[in-house]
């Protein structure tokens, strides 16, 4: 089941490179934050690199001076996330998350298996807003689409 408003996010290890690979449990990323985490299918995928990530990068510093964290979460291993957001030129303090063995994405309900496109399992791709941990609202895109979860999108519906 898909993870729903006033739900706390799964306590579950995560990696990111920084100075070497460098684990992070969800407890330590939300706890006392207020974080918008967007998932997406993977890190070189076209939607994903020509929109999603590209909008939030866009629109980062408006989500700081609300005093908002912005992380992206993949299917993918630390090496690719770094990988992808040197190629994007990802500004320092937007994070990307790891999340290799899809622990995170299955715990919150939000797996896709893609191996008929030859991807295997996957995030569906998505955008939630969490307070301390716990999940304030959440946007979860059908397949194929990428309408609710931009970096636009959320804007509007958090607290300014």
């Amino acid at each position: 089941m898909t993870i729903q408003r006033g739900q706390r996010i799964p306590e579950i290890t995560l990696n990111r490179i920084r100075q070497g690979v460098e684990k992070v449990d969800t407890p330590t990323l939300f706890q006392a934050h207020k974080v918008v985490l967007f998932g997406v299918p993977g890190a070189f995928t076209p939607t994903c690199s020509e929109r999603h990530l590209p909008g939030f990068i866009e629109h980062f510093d408006e989500f700081r001076k609300r005093g908002v964290e912005v992380y992206c979460v993949a299917v993918n291993d630390p090496f690719v996330m770094k990988a992808w957001g040197e190629s994007l030129h990802v500004p320092d303090g937007l994070q990307l998350l790891a999340d290799g063995s899809a622990e995170l994405t299955r715990a919150m309900g939000l797996d896709i298996d893609l191996s008929g496109n030859g991807m295997g399992l996957r995030s569906r791709r998505y955008a939630l807003y969490a307070v301390d941990g716990v999940v304030q609202d959440i946007w979860v895109e059908a397949p194929g689409e990428f309408k609710v979860s931009s970096a636009e999108q959320v804007l509007q519906q958090i607290p300014a």
